[in-house]
């Protein structure tokens, strides 16, 4: 039991709403709040069980929560965090759940008052679906929680997150703020703006073929185009606050790809089978590390790997 007598959950996107199944399951928490932006999306949120209170005022909604958690993209935290500021209850933990951490750190930190413990954490699981009705209770099971806690975050608070966490069946890893940007930008946020690229790519063909390209989907193409169908204001931010890490990776995507293009135009077919060969490797390392799906019961016959999406706040 993690303790929380209430947790606030600021937008309930598929991490907010599946962290919601989580807290009623397991009873992690006395009450279950959650702030959105309009009055029909809290209706949604309450006719689905997920939180006891439902508001659109942040004031209300964090108002003595012992657990803030923003869960909506990481563009809006610096405005949420200001906001949020003044209502925060003293001792209160705010976390987060967004895909880049130092921008988060630099945009939240100046406005975490005395007496908060602000620990910025990331799941990295999800699925490219989104809105209240997307989560499930399961989606966190055997994923990683990445938490990056600020100098001077007491280790008791950052124990407690843990152990909240640990509850909705993830495992915990704290990591370096740059350091997570950078694995990141190479797990997550490359392989999606390759999607975004190939899915414009077979969207701008001649209409002839960009229709037969859609009807004939091959497996790889399926896989890029539900990437690419991921909530675009999130992935947006995640773009322009993780610029410098997404950069640096492209930069060795492209000198790679490069080589495999020289490789095809040679006819060398040693270079790619060598290739193929070591990155077959990589694939089997992560099914033996038990991260290569995160599956939705709901959806016996999907398996999706996407992290995390969050429905739109403050955005379109």
């Amino acid at each position: 039991m993690s303790g929380f007598k209430k947790v606030a959950l600021v937008g309930s996107g598929l991490i907010g709403s599946s962290i919601a199944h989580n807290i009623r399951a397991r009873q992690l928490a006395e009450v279950i709040a959650v702030i959105e932006l309009s009055e029909d999306r809290c209706d949604e949120v309450l006719r689905l069980g997920l939180a006891d209170i439902a508001t659109t005022d942040l004031s209300i909604g964090v108002k003595d929560a012992d657990l803030v958690i923003l869960c909506t993209p990481v563009g809006t935290y610096a405005e949420l965090a200001r906001n949020m500021s003044e209502h925060l209850m003293d001792g209160a933990i705010l976390s987060d759940v967004g895909s880049v951490k130092a921008q988060v750190i630099s945009d939240v930190a100046p406005h975490v008052p005395f007496g908060t413990q602000f620990i910025p954490g990331h799941p990295i699981a999800g699925t490219e679906k989104s809105g209240p009705n997307a989560g499930f209770r399961e989606l966190f099971e055997n994923r990683w929680v990445i938490l990056t806690p600020t100098q001077g975050t007491e280790p008791k608070a950052i124990d407690r997150l843990c152990r909240f966490w640990e509850a909705c069946g993830a495992k915990v890893e704290t990591m370096d703020a740059d350091d997570h940007d950078m694995v990141l930008a190479m797990t997550s946020h490359l392989p999606h703006l390759i999607a975004y690229s190939i899915v414009d790519t077979a969207n701008k063909l001649e209409s002839s073929l960009k229709s037969e390209v859609i009807k004939y989907s091959a497996s790889g193409f399926r896989d890029f185009t539900r990437i690419a169908g991921s909530n675009p204001t999130m992935w947006r931010d995640i773009f322009l606050t993780n610029k410098s890490a997404v950069l640096d990776t492209l930069s060795r995507f492209n000198e790679d790809l490069t080589v495999l293009q020289k490789a095809i135009q040679d006819s060398d077919g040693t270079a790619l089978f060598e290739t193929f060969t070591e990155t077959r490797k990589i694939r089997h390392e992560v099914v033996e590390q038990g991260q290569a799906g995160t599956f939705d019961p709901r959806e016996p016959d999907e398996v999706d790997s996407d992290p995390q999406v969050l429905t739109p706040y403050g955005g379109a």
